[in-house]
């Protein structure tokens, strides 16, 4: 596609204008979003209403604009995201109906935990994360786990990069994450008290594939005085139901 005067294509530009929108963001103007992706007024208000004519985004009453429909169709008529997602859900509501807290489904993507999923009832307690929403790998129990069965080069790469803890019980010093990974692989399952929230314990499980490889984490995030155990046995249970839906045979 067509670079700019500035030397960025318009697909750069297009993926700029989508990624304004985040899980708190969902309802902008075309000058927010021009402001936003760092592009010209006149190019912003163009191409969002390019995106409106093509169903991409919607505009409301107030000409405010939000992701449209059209978007979400695309993006989940072939994804394998939406097979995993939809294997994975009837054991996601036997966890979270015997455990009571929020199950949580998550695969990786660009270096982060990216949420399919999560299944919450109203006595669950704290949790920041989100459908769609993104946690570093360093610092969840289901980052842990991806990390921890993903690829060699992926953890070098992370392990040599600055690693910033979000609470204080968040491991970021590069060999106390590598002894946690390889615990990770030795337990078959990540436990991070208050790493991501002072007053919460994740706990995540790997997800196998008919290839029996890690497509995917499975959590729960427990109260930080809860005892984990319980929790760890439906996980495993539950990964392992979701890995014969998707053909895995161990």
């Amino acid at each position: 596609m067509a670079n700019s005067s500035t030397g960025d294509s318009a697909t750069e530009r297009l993926v700029r204008i989508l990624e304004t929108f985040t899980p708190t963001r969902t309802v902008q103007t075309a000058s927010e979003i021009g402001r936003r992706a760092g592009l010209p007024s006149s190019s912003a208000h163009r191409i969002v209403s390019e995106l409106v004519e093509n169903g991409v985004l919607d505009r409301d009453d107030d000409r405010r604009i939000r992701v449209g429909m059209h978007l979400w169709e695309l993006a989940t008529r072939s994804s394998h995201a939406l097979r995993l997602r939809q294997a994975a859900m009837p054991f996601m509501e036997r966890v979270q109906s015997r455990v009571r807290e929020h199950t949580q489904l998550a695969i990786l993507e660009q270096d982060e935990a990216l949420f399919l999923e999560r299944l919450s009832s109203p006595q669950s307690g704290s949790n920041i994360t989100r459908v769609a929403g993104r946690l570093p790998l360093h610092a969840s129990s289901s980052g842990l786990v991806l990390l921890a069965f993903g690829p060699a080069e992926l953890q070098e790469r992370l392990l040599s990069s600055r690693l910033s803890p979000l609470t204080r019980a968040t491991l970021s010093d590069p060999e106390a994450v590598r002894r946690k990974l390889a615990e990770v692989r030795s337990l078959g399952h990540a436990i991070a008290p208050g790493y991501i929230e002072e007053v919460s314990t994740g706990i995540a499980v790997p997800v196998r594939d008919e290839t029996g490889q890690v497509v995917a984490a499975l959590s729960v995030v427990l109260p930080r005085e809860a005892e984990p155990d319980f929790a760890v046995v439906e996980l495993h249970r539950a990964a392992r139901d979701i890995g014969r839906a998707l053909g895995y045979r161990s």
